[in-house]
């Protein structure tokens, strides 16, 4: 049952940040915890039925949880320890979806001021018309109804009505995925400058990797409908949770292992790498220990791709100390970039996925030999569980 406006009011205040906290099992389960600052852009990842949507479902108040809290801006919008619950119309939620929702028989104008209904016509339209300026539509783009736009000024002209409730959160559920790459290069721009203009939490569940790692400060990842992990993106990257979140946000290569104890130097472990395909031992490798794991270990482990560094081998065929030797058995030339996969001698079960820019790619065919280094400062071990890494 939905609370009286002074008793939201009367809630702890937080700043102007989003805080959130849900945990339920039925009718599906949901759980986790994250905050997002104002002015900040935070991303909800994960495959196909990760929870992403529904998670935006209960911030927005379409959805109520079975047990949860959401503040905004100082409001409590629910609280179910407290009974809290404020509906849709109550919150200053702004909210832009894929498929946009415009009316087609109204004009752009007459889209944007459906959010302001509560004000005198003039004064609707001219508020409608700031914000669609706002979005950098023309006047004459303004006047047109949905289908003599493109998609990309549709999902301007969502955004502008989002924007018009003047909204303390604003949600975008994969609102880029249904426009054209030049598009949407225009909106990530457009999304960078409202950033930085609105200072309000900002919340966008998406699932293209390299869009959310563009835009974010911070990644959520979900799967079956819980939070894994959350983070700066480049922490993530770096050093996943555990082998699940590593496949998640896209980690090409992770290896199987298995931890043979600390070294001699200071920080230091050994890590043999094993060949996942014919579980045969390969080379030792010194790397950062966190004296987390014991001797004997089945262990998973991720290194980034900028780890990972391609040479020439020298004039006798051979490598230099410290790495290995490796044969291309993919190299597909994609304009400023490779994507090569190369195979070591030493480890032919655990090809090596790579993307390449700049001298590193030069004289990279398919059959050629090349020395390959890794940064081992870079290698972030995970121990495997139950059921594999």
């Amino acid at each position: 049952m939905s609370a009286p406006a002074d008793l939201a009011a009367a809630q702890p205040v937080e700043g102007g940040a989003l805080v959130a906290e849900v945990e339920q099992t039925l009718p599906m389960p949901l759980a986790g915890a994250f905050r997002c600052e104002p002015g900040e852009l935070l991303a909800l990842v994960g495959p196909s039925g990760a929870g992403k949507t529904s998670m935006l479902r209960v911030l927005a108040g379409l959805m109520r949880p079975t047990s949860g809290r959401v503040v905004v801006g100082g409001q409590t919008w629910c609280d179910t320890a407290q009974g809290l619950f404020l509906p849709p119309q109550r919150r200053h939620v702004g909210l832009v979806f894929q498929n946009y929702a415009l009316m087609p028989h109204l004009d752009a104008l007459d889209n944007v001021g459906l959010s302001l209904l509560q004000l005198p016509r003039a004064e609707r339209a001219a508020r409608a018309r700031h914000w669609l300026d706002h979005v950098q539509l023309t006047p004459e783009q303004q006047a047109r109804r949905p289908a003599g736009l493109s998609g990309g000024q549709q999902q301007r002209v969502a955004v502008a009505r989002a924007l018009a409730r003047e909204p303390r959160l604003l949600l975008l559920d994969e609102p880029f995925s249904a426009v054209d790459q030049m598009s949407r290069q225009g909106l990530y721009r457009l999304l960078a400058d409202l950033r930085r203009d609105l200072g309000i939490p900002i919340v966008l569940v998406t699932h293209d990797l390299n869009e959310a790692r563009l835009l974010a400060d911070r990644l959520v990842v979900m799967d079956a409908g819980r939070v894994l992990q959350q983070g700066a993106p480049a922490a993530i990257h770096r050093t996943p949770r555990n082998a699940r979140v590593a496949d998640l946000v896209g980690l090409q290569n992770r290896f199987h292992g298995r931890w043979e104890g600390a070294a001699d130097a200071a920080g230091q472990g050994w890590l043999r790498w094993v060949d996942g395909a014919s579980a045969a031992a390969g080379p030792r490798l010194q790397v950062r220990d966190k004296r987390r794991l014991p001797e004997g270990q089945v262990v998973s482990w991720v290194i980034p791709g900028d780890g990972i560094h391609v040479h020439a081998l020298d004039a006798a065929g051979d490598t230099v100390a410290g790495s290995y030797a490796a044969t291309v058995s993919e190299a597909r030339f994609l304009g400023e970039i490779t994507l090569a996969t190369l195979v070591l001698e030493t480890m032919p079960g655990a090809p090596l996925q790579l993307t390449l820019a700049g001298p590193e790619r030069r004289g990279l065919a398919v059959g050629s030999r090349v020395a390959v280094q890794l940064d081992l400062e870079l290698v972030h071990v995970m121990p495997v569980r139950t059921g594999g890494g």
